[in-house]
């Protein structure tokens, strides 16, 4: 199992993450977090909705260009948990409802239009039952006519056990994407709060920006801003 604090604190720039799994006591864990070098990638904070969370501008003058950017990372579609890096949220919250799955509404989908990047698009589902699925949509090694869809299913969550996916693997230019298998890791505390501080004190503290965690029925939320 892989220690994910110093797993991140050796990576200047995973982007944005999404974890998922459970709790010594077997709570349902979610957490995810943005992380930024421009500007207009900076000024942003997580909000609280009514079925989830929202990314919003934290000053609305120096927002440059919303699109990628301003999204619900995370929603619920009936019992499940929705998180996800950009609008596939709405997308993936839209199939469900309907009684489609998961993977169809992202088959719908592709890696983000921001060449040279293509940044990927990576998502994450809870059930109600705990188990959940992650994903990841990136182009072929660059190619932006090829799309790569890789889809990853934990039939049962276990106690203290969970995985992680980014959507970098580290800084470059372009970027290079997250590569392999959602990474195994250890979850140790039962207390958001703990998770949340320690995933916080892990990040790049200047390209960190904002951070969601869910542990049980308690969630947090870290800004920067």
């Amino acid at each position: 199992m892989t220690d994910i604090f110093n797993y991140l604190n050796k990576k200047p720039y995973p982007g944005r993450g999404i974890l998922l799994g459970a709790s010594p006591s077997g709570k349902p864990v979610a957490a995810y977090f943005i992380m930024g070098r421009s500007e207009n990638s900076r000024n942003r904070v997580f909000q609280k909705t009514d079925d989830g969370i929202r990314t919003q501008a934290h000053d609305p003058s120096k927002m440059t260009d919303p699109s990628l950017i301003i999204y619900h990372p995370v929603r619920k579609a009936g019992d499940r948990l929705v998180v996800t890096n950009g609008d596939q949220t709405d997308t993936i919250c839209e199939f469900l409802n309907r009684g489609e799955s998961f993977i169809s509404a992202l088959d719908s989908r592709c890696f983000e239009p921001d060449e040279p990047n293509w940044t990927p698009r990576i998502s994450g589902i809870m059930e109600k039952n705990g188990s959940y699925m992650l994903s990841i949509l990136k182009s072929a090694d660059g190619n932006s006519e090829s799309c790569l869809r890789f889809y990853f299913s934990y039939d049962k969550a276990l106690s203290g056990k969970g995985h992680f996916i980014s959507t970098y693997e580290g800084g470059g230019d372009p970027v290079p994407s997250f590569s392999g298998e959602p990474v195994s890791v250890e979850i140790l505390t039962e207390s958001a709060d703990e998770l949340a501080q320690a995933l916080w004190n892990s990040l790049d503290s200047e390209n960190k920006v904002s951070l969601y965690v869910k542990c049980g029925e308690n969630t947090v939320i870290i800004n920067k801003n």
